[in-house]
């Protein structure tokens, strides 16, 4: 297997694949305690460039904007940029219901209700998510085109409450980047291709790619996106936002496409911490229909922002692996930039060797993963109002309509998937201890013998150009596994460019440290504010 992450189909078993190009970092504007962003001529006629949950619900409360005349101008904004002018292609779908929704959102303000701060506000979703509405819910696979859920996702369900305004779902590669070892991320046959925001012939990364790419571009304020290994922080990384990866527990998975029942999980994706700190707390709850849910009792927050400390770096303890990641030397200056900015805000950097360990367990993770899919796949279609009522019905549905289905790429990891056998198999128990909570001692390891808050790295290089037909070409610089095979939560944010595409630096730790690493990313994104707006070159340039 080639290490190609589960942005294309988790196998990381191996490493050395091409190194990225990279280049200096752009200048931000920096404003109050937020983030605010140098924007390109071309967007600066869009009112709502670059606005925060807060900065809208300021705006909603004085009237200056209704909940109705925000929906309107972001979708505006879709037809415009997405489907339109640059065709960024983020979102597949859009929710005939969103300006209902927005006046039943009004007239509760109206009426002085208030249901918390992301009353009124607009955010879009990923297509691998039930809403019980209109919209389809399909992975991005024609095979399941019409499926219509009767009911809202568990994570859905608390958005509503909180009373986000659900306008559209977004691409995504499909199947969540879990059919072909040689997929193009952000391709879908029901979406087609979504493209990088700040070099459009480039890659979103995936498999959240319509969520990474719809908040880069200022189609919404927030998304959500969901992981199973690096399908969270890798497109939030590749698009210069915010993305939470939150330990596996944090956030119900009921009503979302599965993969793996140890790794899935639904994460934020925003343009900054606090508003990524907003989200999840919205996000976070018990489902009793999801087991795993009952684990966070006691360790969950319904606010994450009361984390956000602008002195959190002081103090903290934070390894990073000793052996050099890929051997760019942009990519080299651009961590140790970083990694000298920590140590200047208080940090102690604490050089370990972790890396290695995990990497051998990425054959382990893939084969995990396969079983787990097959098994949560056919339990969800079973009951489903898909066509497809199992994995094979998919296969052979992809088949017969193969030159629209797989036009680029195949379908081995699918199949490969359905040849598996049922998880009380030797082989699945042994990937599971040896991926799962092999990884996981890895870890407890390294961070109780060196007395760590977090770790850190780089989360991925720059993105790699849009390929259909080979497939990806990612680099050697990954950090998405330890957290994602492990369950442990993960948290990316900007720390510069290169050759004009972003980077994020990651900060990942224990189970249930949201509180702890969001503080962390925070002190750090404030000190280094480094979201750049996207520029939407048409190409790479010398």
């Amino acid at each position: 297997m080639k290490r190609r992450s589960f942005l294309t189909t988790a196998t990381l078993a191996s490493a050395g694949l091409s190194t990225f190009l990279i280049s200096s970092c752009n200048s931000s504007t920096k404003k109050n305690d937020e983030v605010i962003s140098t924007v390109g001529n071309s967007d600066a006629v869009f009112e709502l460039n670059e606005e925060t949950i807060s900065s809208l619900r300021e705006k909603l409360s004085s009237g200056t904007y209704s909940s109705e005349q925000l929906v309107r101008m972001y979708l505006d904004r879709i037809e415009s940029v997405d489907k339109n002018g640059h065709k960024l292609n983020a979102v597949i779908e859009i929710n005939s219901d969103a300006i209902a929704l927005a006046k039943a959102m009004d007239l509760e303000m109206k009426s002085g209700k208030s249901r918390g701060p992301l009353h009124g506000i607009p955010i879009l979703i990923k297509d691998n998510i039930d809403t019980g509405d209109k919209m389809q819910t399909t992975a991005g696979s024609l095979a399941l085109a019409g499926n219509v859920a009767s009911s809202d996702a568990f994570v859905i369900k608390k958005m509503r409450e909180a009373g986000a305004i659900l306008i559209g779902k977004t691409n995504l590669s499909e199947w969540a980047n879990f059919r072909s070892t040689s997929s193009c991320s952000g391709w879908s046959s029901r979406g087609g291709q979504t493209k990088n925001p700040y070099i459009l012939d480039h890659n979103p990364c995936g498999s959240s790619a319509g969520s990474g790419v719809a908040v880069a571009a200022n189609l919404c304020v927030v998304a959500i996106g969901t992981e199973t290994d690096g399908s969270v922080v890798c497109p939030a990384s590749v698009s210069g936002i915010v993305g939470i990866k939150p330990t596996v527990g944090l956030v119900s998975r009921t009503g979302i496409i599965p993969i793996s029942s140890t790794q899935d999980t639904a994460g934020p994706m925003a343009r900054t911490v606090t508003d990524a700190a907003i989200l999840l707390g919205a996000m976070a709850g018990i489902d009793d229909q999801d087991q795993v849910t009952l684990e966070s009792k006691g360790k969950a927050h319904k606010d994450y922002t009361k984390f956000l400390d602008l002195d959190a770096l002081k103090g903290k303890r934070i390894g990073v692996e000793r052996k050099p990641q890929g051997e760019n030397q942009f990519m080299h200056a651009l961590q140790q930039k970083t990694i000298d900015l920590l140590k200047s805000k208080g940090a102690t950097i604490i050089e370990i060797d972790y890396l290695d360990e995990i990497s051998k367990l990425g054959g382990d993770e893939f084969e995990l993963m396969q079983f787990e899919f097959k098994a949560g796949l056919n339990s969800y279609l079973s009951t489903s109002n898909a066509k497809v009522k199992s994995l094979k019905e998919v296969i052979d549905f992809n088949i017969a309509n193969e030159d629209k289905s797989m036009p680029y790429f195949k379908q081995e990891t699918l199949i490969s998937s359905n040849e598996k056998g049922s998880l009380m198999d030797k082989k699945y128990i042994e990937a599971l201890k040896k991926s799962h909570l092999g990884s996981k001692e890895i870890i407890d390891k390294v961070m109780k013998v060196n007395k760590l808050d977090a770790i850190c790295g780089l989360t991925i290089g720059p993105a790699c150009s849009i390929d259909m037909i080979y497939g990806d070409r990612w680099g050697d610089v990954f950090l998405t596994m330890p957290a994602a095979a492990s369950g442990y939560p993960h948290i990316t944010v900007p720390c510069g460019k290169v050759y004009d595409l972003p980077v994020g630096f990651s900060f990942f730790g224990s189970a249930y440290s949201e509180s702890k690493l969001i503080s962390i990313a925070y002190a750090y994104e404030q000190a280094s504010k480094e979201r750049i707006a996207p520029s939407f070159k048409k190409s790479f340039i010398l």
